[in-house]
């Protein structure tokens, strides 16, 4: 397909799909805990407004735990299909780390959902926000693991090699590797700052269209609250996660900074904006800024980083693309931090729900923070390779031996199938987004004649028909 072999192909059908995935995840873990703020903030002060955009976000957030689960599953599998060389030398440390997943948030996350989406008028109102609380902590938890395994592959440590295997031989070291400290607090966070946009987003399209519920105004205030709270500490984390990766991974700090060559002990300046050329082995147009760079990466204006010559041409990351995935990840950074300061400003005009040009720029920086994420795993994986598990296999020996036409094949089907499966979902989360927060309606438990009955799958919860095309 398109020149490609097969182990390129199996790279591109796992960016494909863990790229869809993560999509998901990252609105769950922040749904969640902002679903736990508005019940705990619904039994202190009993305000209706709490209670009805609990019940609007919660519809939401099975849509996305739904197809966040679905697009797990196939993620997953694929470690097993087209990554058997990665399976067999690393699968005695990630299938644990997986493993403990599934024994701590999964778990939580099954003995409590259905009592988040389904008892409201079952249970008491105790046990339903423990039930949400335990959610929520279920999100983190799959996060902690999932950053931990991931974490072992970029910075591993705690380990033996015993017959071409990794054998564990301290967890604690395996799991609190030198990366995942930062790498954790950087998507926790990353998950959070998405979500306040999402939100936000959707405030912002309703004060658009002249909605100016109670409801509205205080979900796109809270938004705006953790925007301006929250960016400006996830650039203070990126800053210590880029110093902890020039330290354990420098090939990759260079790659990022498209820096080929230091010049006799002069200090790595900043290159804005430029083309790197893998081939010939520089960074073309390149627009700089002297000092600039050895004070942000090494807090010095003394200090070189290293230069991408400095490492054998075959352990060079591509410099091509995670250059730019950098700077767009760090470009829609300053433009969230800027949407916060922006709010504070309007607040203390009394125009927060009234500038309709801050409302439009709210509404577009809506996907920003996912596209940020995307980004950002764009830079930490690709920025890894040559290697799979870094300084111990490399990306090629850990693919599975499949042909070009069946990697084609199985390429073009999931594109075909998530294409429309999630297409349809993402239009259906539009759909109840547009809707807009209404009054909550209680119903009796026991549900009796015309008395709306609850499936019990998590997507029931969102109770809205994708076909209705009735006025509300």
């Amino acid at each position: 397909m398109f020149g490609l072999d097969a182990f390129e192909l199996a790279r591109i059908q796992f960016a494909f799909t863990v790229s869809f995935h993560i999509i998901f995840p990252a609105i769950t873990i922040g749904l969640a805990s902002f679903l736990m703020v508005l019940e705990g903030l619904w039994l202190k002060t009993k305000n209706e407004t709490w209670r009805d955009l609990y019940h609007f976000w919660l519809k939401i957030f099975a849509v996305n735990f739904g197809m966040g689960v679905v697009s797990g599953l196939v993620m997953a599998y694929q470690f097993g299909t087209n990554w058997s060389g990665f399976s067999a030398f690393a699968g005695s440390i990630s299938g644990p780390l997986l493993t403990y997943e599934v024994l701590t948030a999964f778990f939580l996350e099954a003995g409590f959902l259905g009592v988040m989406m389904f008892g409201w008028n079952r249970v008491g109102p105790g046990l339903h926000f423990f039930s949400t609380c335990m959610v929520a902590l279920g999100t983190l938890m799959s996060t902690f693991w999932i950053l931990a395994s991931n974490s072992f592959m970029q910075t591993p440590q705690g380990y033996e090699i015993v017959n071409n295997q990794l054998i564990p031989v301290d967890w604690l070291k395996v799991v609190f590797n030198p990366s995942f400290p930062y790498r954790l607090l950087h998507m926790a966070t990353a998950s959070f700052l998405a979500t306040a946009f999402f939100v936000g987003a959707s405030g912002a399209w309703h004060l658009l269209k002249g909605n100016k519920t109670p409801a509205v105004k205080r979900m796109f205030s809270m938004a705006m609250w953790m925007a301006l709270i929250v960016a400006p500490i996830q650039a203070g984390i990126g800053d210590a996660h880029g110093l902890n990766t020039l330290e354990h991974q420098p090939a990759k700090i260079a790659a990022i900074e498209g820096h080929w060559e230091n010049k006799g002990s002069e200090p790595t300046p900043l290159i804005l904006f430029g083309l790197p050329d893998m081939q010939a082995e520089q960074t073309k147009y390149a627009v700089e800024i002297p000092y600039l760079g050895s004070l942000i990466l090494t807090h010095s204006l003394e200090k070189q980083i290293p230069a991408l010559k400095s490492f054998a041409p075959e352990d060079r990351p591509n410099s091509t693309i995670v250059f730019w995935s950098f700077r767009i990840m760090v470009g829609l950074g300053l433009l969230m931090i800027a949407a916060g300061l922006w709010s504070l400003l309007l607040r203390f005009r009394h125009r927060l729900y009234e500038q309709r040009l801050f409302h439009r720029f709210v509404l577009l920086l809506g996907p920003s923070g996912l596209l940020a994420i995307l980004a950002g795993w764009f830079t930490t994986e690709v920025g890894r390779q040559p290697w799979v598990v870094y300084g111990l296999l490399r990306t090629r020996d850990a693919v599975s031996a499949h042909g070009t036409l069946h990697m084609s094949l199985s390429l073009l089907a999931f594109i075909l199938v998530y294409g429309s499966v999630f297409g349809v979902g993402v239009v259906y989360l539009l759909k109840l987004i547009s809707k807009g927060p209404q009054p909550y309606v209680e119903h009796a438990a026991t549900g009796g004649p015309g008395t709306p009955r609850t499936a019990s799958r998590p997507l029931s919860a969102a109770d809205e028909p994708l076909d209705d095309r009735r006025n509300h």
